[in-house]
């Protein structure tokens, strides 16, 4: 079987003849017709992440997919070979660039019947982290004040969907060739991020959506009204998230020096800040297929790919500005 694979943190992706996956009682074995790229599969390559995501080596790369059933488990009644699905395998078990891989069912979703397999891989897991962020911890609630950062990006084009959808005032930031586009998507309120300083022009917001990193995080603070808070999608990561990893206790005292500062700062605001590192869920997939059937919800893609050219793809993430998600796309 085709797969892309990388052997040491650091060292390219490239492509390997790789065993044949074989579906446990509990799994689902999937033909891979697309799988998305996502920064987190440069961030493992290159081992940015080993701290709080210890990978083992060699790992095949690739964190979403849209496929095929061909075979299912033992134990496995939600799905049947033929199913049209798509998933974000769960961590310690991700590999979606490759021709076929076995996923646990409780990943799986069936896909969204309105769109095709290739916008059907553009969102697990972008999908799940909006979720994860707006719904599951923040509750945003009508009428509320959302910033999402990044909205013409891989998260944010489907976190300001999700918001607006919530009811949400939705404010985002982008260069100014955006404007447009993200307006379209349903933000009220444009920030462009080349002229403006964004804690300059906001204020009162109950949610900030950060997936840009520490400093922009810090400057999230000082949107937030007393009691909102900021959820980091690039970290720092925080001791909430340590202890739910199960890490070991040097590394949580490491990890609660990573974000001493701005959980400090976020303190004596008034206002609170939160590491949010998505987790695989099928059944809120399911949900969002909901919202993409119903119209809430479009997923976006920028740019596609042949499966031979996944490693040169990978590289060119951050190097080339595209709207939304990339794909690649398997023969």
């Amino acid at each position: 079987m085709r797969a892309f694979q990388v052997e040491k943190h650091g060292q390219p992706l490239h492509e390997v003849r790789a065993p044949e996956p074989t579906a446990g009682e509990h799994d689902v074995l999937v033909q891979v017709a697309a799988a998305s790229l996502n920064h987190l599969d440069e961030k493992l390559r290159t081992g940015e992440f080993r701290l709080i995501a210890p990978t083992p080596m060699p790992l095949t790369l690739g964190h979403d997919l849209a496929g095929t059933v061909v075979e299912v488990g033992s134990q496995v009644q939600a799905f049947r070979p033929g199913d049209l699905v798509f998933a974000r395998p769960r961590d310690g078990r991700v590999g979606t660039f490759a021709e076929r891989i076995a996923v646990h069912a409780d990943d799986v979703a069936l896909a969204p019947a309105s769109v095709g397999p290739v916008e059907a891989a553009s969102l697990p897991l972008v999908a799940l982290t909006a979720w994860q962020a707006l719904v599951e911890r923040a509750d945003v609630q009508p009428g509320q004040k959302v910033l999402v950062h990044a909205g013409a990006g891989g998260v944010g084009t489907v976190a300001v969907q999700l918001a607006k959808h919530l009811g949400a005032h939705v404010a985002t930031t982008v260069s100014a060739d955006g404007a447009d586009f993200v307006r379209d998507l349903g933000a009220d309120v444009v920030v462009d991020h080349r002229t403006q300083r964004f804690e300059e022009v906001l204020s009162g917001y109950d949610v900030v959506v950060d997936g840009l990193g520490p400093e922009s995080v810090a400057r999230s603070l000082r949107v937030l009204r007393p009691g909102g808070r900021v959820i980091g999608l690039q970290g720092p990561p925080d001791p909430a998230f340590a202890r739910a990893a199960g890490l070991g206790p040097v590394v949580r005292l490491a990890i609660a020096g990573l974000s001493r500062s701005v959980r400090r700062q976020a303190a004596a605001r008034g206002v609170s800040y939160e590491f949010l590192w998505m987790r695989a869920d099928g059944e809120q997939l399911r949900r969002i297929a909901e919202l993409v059937d119903t119209g809430a919800v479009r997923p976006v893609v920028g740019a596609t790919h042949p499966f031979d050219d996944t490693a040169e793809a990978l590289a060119s993430l951050g190097r080339t500005r595209i709207r939304g998600k990339a794909v690649v796309v398997l023969p």
